[in-house]
């Protein structure tokens, strides 16, 4: 996490003090303009307007942070009571102004709507992967930074290789987050839009899910059905692996020698998983 990271994040909410360097400023809303590293798509039009009212009659109780470019501000955080606030028709919001890299305004942003539990499972999981990508993070060294478990980031990165039809049901709640890791398990990848469609026609629960991908990856011929059986500690192995890796893991074993298959959905996804081999 960027160096003083942890302390700047506690001083946004109310009760915390600001740095003897700090102070809170009163800015136009027309120097300001959107965070290009804001993690959340979509902004509730309800939530946005209840705050409008509550702002025109209280005001802004907590000032957004922001950082100078240029002859503009960005911000940082608080880009839902900056778009509350105009809506509310102020003219100027209060905001503490600070010098952040665009890695540390990343960060500020996504950890802010993590903390808030703000981010659909796919803004999360967008998140992380431009976290990653832009800091040059292994998944292990993004979760140890974020205090967020390495599977946990593992399985948000994983809804990122659903077709974006299915993405798209996540993020507007017609799919859980389960619904979408239950689906990656079809071994046959494309038949994941029809049994999306099938699960919202029927409105099939997660565990009624799990089922249906189940009888549908043992609708295999004979002699790969009787290859699948294995004991309960391969079983109980395969489960650990898929929960390390992030993604599908097989354990196929003869009478004398056997193999691990481990499926990968990308170039990304793949130099994820050669990653956590070579830890």
């Amino acid at each position: 996490m960027a160096k003083g990271l942890g302390k700047g994040l506690n001083a946004l909410f109310p009760g915390e003090s600001l740095t003897k360097a700090e102070s809170v400023e009163q800015i136009h809303v027309k120097s300001i303009k959107a965070n290009p590293y804001q993690p959340r798509k979509v902004f509730d039009d309800n939530a946005i307007q209840e705050l409008s009212a509550s702002i025109k009659e209280h005001g802004i109780l907590q000032p957004i942070i922001l950082r100078k470019t240029g002859s503009t501000y960005e911000i940082v955080v608080g880009e839902r009571r900056f778009r509350a606030a105009k809506l509310a028709g102020l003219e100027e919001v209060p905001a503490i102004i600070r010098v952040l890299t665009d890695e540390e305004t990343m960060e500020w942003a996504i950890l802010e709507n993590l903390q808030r539990e703000d981010l659909t499972p796919i803004e999360e999981a967008e998140a992380y992967h431009s976290l990653m990508d832009n800091l040059g993070l292994t998944q292990e060294q993004l979760a140890f930074r974020l205090g967020k478990s390495r599977p946990h980031i593992a399985n948000h990165v994983r809804l990122l290789s659903l077709p974006e039809k299915i993405r798209n049901y996540i993020s507007e709640s017609k799919l859980s987050m389960g619904h979408g890791r239950t689906l990656l398990g079809l071994r046959k990848k494309e038949q994941i839009p029809l049994v999306a469609e099938q699960v919202l026609k029927e409105g099939l629960n997660v565990r009624q899910l799990e089922k249906l991908v189940q009888k549908l990856n043992d609708d295999v011929p004979r002699e790969t059905k009787t290859e699948k059986k294995q004991d309960l500690f391969l079983a109980e192995r395969e489960s650990n692996l898929r929960d390390y890796f992030g993604t599908n893991v097989t354990i196929k074993k003869t009478k004398s020698k056997g193999k691990i298959e481990i499926e990968f959905f990308s170039e990304d996804d793949l130099e994820r998983i050669l990653e956590l081999l070579n830890e």
